[in-house]
């Protein structure tokens, strides 16, 4: 999915914690797509967290039945993980990948030096729902070919009420056949109603969850639906009450190492590569390639800010 704001911020990476915390987020309202357009819920990147381990890029839209009409868009330095809960979106990029992902599966892209692609939906009625996520690559990653892979079936987590699908990286003893770059997990969880799960963390790791249905008690901290839960690092194990059921998505890695600019599609490490990379697309250049089946329909890059885009000095 594209972030289709005419006047994107600037994102830049803080240090991120080194303890147990347990802070919660709101998201905000992003128009995307014009007059028929999609409403979508962003709760990454945010001022005060911009990223959760390689973790980037949060988008949370529907249920609606508008349609899902994307064009054309580039990225760098990135994968876009697409994550359905109800409805199908047909993915076409300028690999030649032209699949349609339906709810438990999961398409995986990589931008690396560039990538163009479109994501559309039926216009039929159906009701749409899903995640749109991003992790970024490393810096000895950012530059690599790009690339898409499409995963039908995903290993399960089971334990005390929880049923937990791991869509990329691992938990437990599960693991997504995904391709990643950096340690991490992503997975969506479902806990029976009045079950306590206790989910097994990575303590180098840090973590964030998601409430997409019901309000679980993370850690002691009710999550309302639609909230994200920071926790920090340093647990082993996370206590999740489910007074209702519940269903929720977790995040995952090592925090992130390198100091990034993310502004509009592209992740890179400093104003340069970003201003090289939008000047590319708006020229038409072949680092990005062509996406079947839209003629010259695309989305534009927006103009970059007055200001120089610059990353923030990593504390301590």
């Amino acid at each position: 999915m594209s972030n289709l704001e005419t006047t994107p911020d600037l994102t830049v990476c803080r240090a991120p914690a080194d303890h147990q915390v347990a802070e919660l987020f709101a998201p905000r309202d992003v128009p995307l797509g014009g007059i028929r357009g999609i409403h979508v819920e962003r709760m990454l990147p945010q001022r005060e967290l911009p990223t959760v381990g390689a973790w980037c890029f949060l988008d949370s839209f529907g249920p609606h039945r508008e349609p899902m009409r994307v064009l054309p868009h580039p990225h760098i330095g990135l994968q876009t993980v697409t994550w359905p809960l109800a409805g199908e979106i047909r993915h076409r990029d300028s690999l030649g990948s032209d699949v349609v992902l339906r709810p438990g599966q999961l398409n995986l892209m990589t931008g690396g030096r560039g990538v163009a692609h479109s994501e559309f939906s039926p216009d039929d009625g159906t009701v749409l729902s899903g995640l749109q996520l991003w992790l970024a690559l490393p810096a000895d990653r950012a530059g690599t070919a790009p690339a898409f892979e499409q995963h039908l079936e995903l290993p399960r987590f089971g334990r005390d009420g929880l049923t937990a699908t791991v869509f990329v990286g691992s938990l437990g003893d599960a693991v997504s056949p995904a391709t990643v770059h950096t340690p991490l997990v992503g997975a969506d969880l479902e806990i029976s109603g009045g079950a306590v799960a206790r989910i097994p963390l990575r303590p180098e790791f840090e973590h964030a969850l998601l409430a997409v249905e019901g309000s679980p008690v993370v850690a002691g901290v009710e999550v309302p639906r639609g909230r994200l839960l920071y926790l920090g690092t340093g647990r082993t194990e996370l206590p999740v009450l489910a007074r209702e059921p519940v269903r929720a998505v977790l995040l995952g890695g090592e925090p992130f190492p390198d100091e990034l600019v993310m502004w509009w599609n592209f992740v890179g490490r400093d104003h340069e590569e970003i201003a090289a990379a939008r000047a590319d697309w708006e020229a038409g250049d072949s680092r990005f390639g062509l996406v079947p089946g839209h003629g010259g329909e695309r989305v534009p890059a927006p103009p970059l800010p007055n200001a120089r885009l610059t990353p923030r000095r990593r504390q301590g």
